[in-house]
């Protein structure tokens, strides 16, 4: 009897490789980016991101103050139909009602996540 270990059959390793990269064509993640604006108040970003995704007042004020400091944020990373929708939520928000000359809703893009 040999002490090295059996090694699997090649047929079963190429299976488990082709239900793998299907597995992961399937689960590709999208993230969804919420676009700084001088035109909405941090109460506008707070109620939209607890309207839209459930956030809490605290969390809804971290995302909104990373998204002053960085031009950007990533408000959400799920599949492509979740961030689509809540994109659509996010755009039908419309202006900004405590800024007179707010012409329209937050800017969100959606990129795939590495």
């Amino acid at each position: 009897m040999s002490s090295q270990p059996a090694l699997p059959r090649p047929d079963v390793l190429v299976e488990e490789d082709v239900d793998a990269e299907r597995g992961s064509e399937l689960a590709k993640r999208f993230h969804l980016f919420l676009h700084d604006s001088d035109d909405h108040t941090y109460e506008y970003v707070i109620d939209l991101l607890g309207a839209v995704f459930g956030y809490s007042k605290e969390k809804a004020f971290a995302i909104a103050s990373m998204i002053d400091g960085n031009g950007r944020g990533i408000v959400e990373t799920a599949d492509y139909e979740t961030v689509r929708g809540h994109q659509d939520q996010i755009h039908g928000w419309g202006p900004d009602p405590r800024i007179p000359h707010c012409a329209g809703p937050l800017s969100a893009t959606i990129e795939e996540a590495p």
